[in-house]
């Protein structure tokens, strides 16, 4: 099980670097996730606005529906991500129509993916990483609503992982509890911020994460403006490391 959580982990592994050349994901090996197939142009297409690896992300999305049916929830809570970053690009180039259009199928692909598989680590975790990073481009109406999901997704995520939370690699670990902090931050619920910054510093002392938490403690006028989240990047599990692993 330990294993399990720490592949899927991964999806909420959003980090501010992705690499500028990625290679072709191999959608037949399957001793690849799909989210390690996926999750690398996905992150490109919301950091970066690579439209083309973005793209690339959404016909490999309809490819592997059609070949692993047994993790559609995963695939289709991906799709929800592709959809929920169009839906901000929309926003941004003031075409309100086309975000609306976005908006409302992320919204759809999420909840199913929800009711598909509703112990689903990797299914919280996409849900909750892509609100928490997407949430502040959506209008404000928008924006509250997508902080409530990254709230939800991330008290569900900590449901499952709590028990083996202290065994997760540093980046994973990070991401969990910043995203709790911040979600909760994000949508007014102050004693929570409290009791989830001390968590942070408490867990993960000496580390980025616990950095800006100490931060956001001291200077509360700085939360509004930063992230608790993406604090470190992973090596292991990029595709590119997957791809070197099996191959030996």
């Amino acid at each position: 099980m330990t294993r399990l959580l720490l592949a899927v982990c991964f999806a909420i592994a959003i980090t501010s670097t992705v690499p500028a050349q990625a290679p072709e994901p191999p959608l037949a090996e399957t001793r690849l996730t799909v989210h390690t197939l996926l999750r690398e142009d996905i992150f490109a297409g919301f950091l970066q606005n690579d439209l083309a690896r973005l793209a690339r992300a959404e016909k490999n999305i309809d490819l592997l529906l059609a070949s692993r049916p047994d993790e559609r929830a995963g695939i289709l809570a991906w799709q929800g991500s592709t959809q929920l970053t169009r839906a901000a690009q929309a926003m941004e180039a003031k075409q309100p129509d086309r975000f609306r259009q976005h908006y409302g199928r992320a919204l759809e692909l999420f909840a199913e993916a929800r009711k598909l598989g509703p112990t689903n680590v990797g299914v919280f975790a996409i849900n909750g990483g892509s609100q928490l990073m997407l949430a502040d481009r959506l209008p404000e109406k928008e924006r509250a609503t997508s902080w409530e999901e990254a709230y939800a997704a991330y008290q569900q995520l900590w449901k499952m992982q709590a028990d083996v939370i202290e065994k997760l690699p540093l980046h994973h670990k990070g991401e969990v509890l910043t995203g709790l902090a911040q979600s909760s931050q994000r949508t007014g619920r102050d004693a929570e911020l409290a009791s989830q910054l001390d968590r942070i510093l408490t867990l993960l002392p000496n580390t980025p994460y616990a950095k800006m938490a100490q931060q956001w403690k001291d200077t509360p006028a700085s939360r509004a403006q930063s992230k608790l989240a993406c604090q470190t990047c992973h090596g292991p599990g990029t595709l590119a490391a997957r791809l070197g692993e099996i191959a030996k």
